[in-house]
C-alpha cells in the first residue's frame, strides 16, 4: 500500500516535518510557497517549489493564489498521480506522537462509538472529555442543542480518518478566545463516528484514494477551506471517523481576531450549506465566490 504525507510550509523544515521525513513507510511531499527559502531541502521527501507547481498547472496555481495553505491541493494531486492509496494531510506545527501512522484505519472496517443525532450536524469535540469545546466549522446555531446520549458500537468502513490533536485543539476563534484550552483528549472516547455530517480539518487527516476527486481545499473562503471540503465529501456519502490523538499541536502564532474575521463566512453559512448539501452536493457552488469556483473546476479537470 502506497502511503503519502502532504503538507505545506513557508519555513525551513520544522521539527514536525523532520519527523515525518524520517518515516520510511511513508512518502513525504512538501509544497512550498513564495515565502519558502529557496534553499529548502529534505532528507528523503519531495519538495515541490513554486516554480514546480506553476509548471504542473499554471492556471490552477493562479486561481489558488500564493501564500495560502490551499497550495496543499498540488500535493494532493501529485500524491494521487503517484498512486497513493492513503493520503495523509498534516500541518507543519503538528508533531507526531508515537502512535501516528501505526495503524492505518482508512479503507478498513472498524468498530466505532456511533453517535446518532436528530441535528443537522455532529460535533466530535463535544463527544469527548471536553464537552464545553466545539470543532471549528460546527454551526453555531446548533451549539446549545448538542446532545450526546450513550453511543452504540457499530462497524463502519473508514473513508476519512480525522485524527485528533493534543495541545491546542482545532476549535474556532470564538471558542479559543473564551477557553484558551490546552487539551489532552482521553483515548477511550475514540474512534467516533456519526449518522450525520461533521466538520473535519486538514491538519491531521488521512484520505482514501477514492475520496480525492471530491476533496478540494477551497481558496478565497477564509478558514472554511477544509471545513467545506469535509462537508462536500460527506455529502457524497463518504464516512469520516475521528480517531484518538496522534499529534501534539504546538500551534503557529495566530491573531485570533484575524482568525475570527476569516471564519465569519462559516458562522453565517455553515448550517444552510449543510442543509443544501444534503439535497444536492453541487449546491456548494452557490456559496463559493467566483475565483473559488474557477479553482475548483481546474482541480477537477485532473480527474476527467
Amino acid at each position: 500500500m502506497m502511503k503519502t504525507i502532504v503538507t505545506t510550509t513557508i519555513n525551513p523544515p520544522t521539527e514536525a516535518i523532520r519527523r515525518y521525513d524520517a518515516m520510511e513507510d511513508w512518502n513525504l511531499i512538501v509544497i512550498g510557497d513564495r515565502k519558502t527559502p529557496t534553499d529548502y531541502q529534505l532528507k528523503r521527501g519531495r519538495y515541490v517549489s513554486p516554480a514546480d507547481q506553476e509548471r504542473y498547472d499554471h492556471e490552477l496555481s493562479d486561481a489558488i493564489g500564493w501564500n495560502c495553505i490551499q497550495r496543499r491541493n498540488f500535493g494532493i494531486l501529485l500524491a494521487y498521480e503517484m498512486g497513493a492509496e492513503v493520503i495523509a494531510l498534516i500541518d507543519d506545527d503538528n508533531i507526531p506522537q508515537a502512535n501516528w501512522g501505526s495503524q492505518v484505519l482508512v479503507g478498513s472496517e472498524v468498530e466505532v462509538r456511533w453517535h446518532a443525532t436528530s441535528l443537522d450536524a455532529f460535533d466530535p469535540v463535544g463527544a469527548t472529555n471536553y464537552r464545553a469545546l466545539w470543532h471549528r466549522g460546527y454551526p453555531l446555531e446548533l451549539l446549545s442543542q448538542r446532545h450526546y446520549e450513550e453511543p452504540v458500537v457499530r462497524r463502519v468502513k473508514v473513508d476519512v480518518d480525522a485524527g485528533f490533536w493534543n495541545g491546542d485543539p482545532d476549535i474556532d476563534a470564538i471558542c479559543r478566545l473564551e477557553h484558551a484550552p490546552e487539551c489532552e483528549f482521553d483515548p477511550s472516547f475514540f474512534p467516533i463516528a456519526s449518522s450525520v455530517m461533521a466538520p473535519f480539518n486538514s491538519q491531521n487527516t488521512m484520505l482514501a484514494r477514492e475520496v480525492v476527486p471530491c476533496y478540494f481545499l477551497y481558496p478565497h473562503i477564509g478558514r472554511m477551506d477544509d471545513i467545506w471540503a469535509a462537508y462536500y465529501v460527506q455529502a457524497h456519502g463518504f464516512q469520516a471517523v475521528f480517531s484518538e490523538p496522534s499529534v501534539y499541536q504546538d500551534r503557529n502564532e495566530h491573531d485570533l481576531i484575524r482568525d475570527l474575521k476569516a471564519e465569519i463566512i462559516g458562522y453565517t453559512n455553515n448550517l444552510s450549506l449543510i442543509r443544501d448539501l444534503k439535497r444536492d452536493p453541487e449546491s456548494i457552488v452557490a456559496y463559493l465566490p467566483g475565483p473559488a469556483v474557477r479553482a475548483w473546476d481546474l482541480y477537477r479537470r485532473h480527474f476527467r
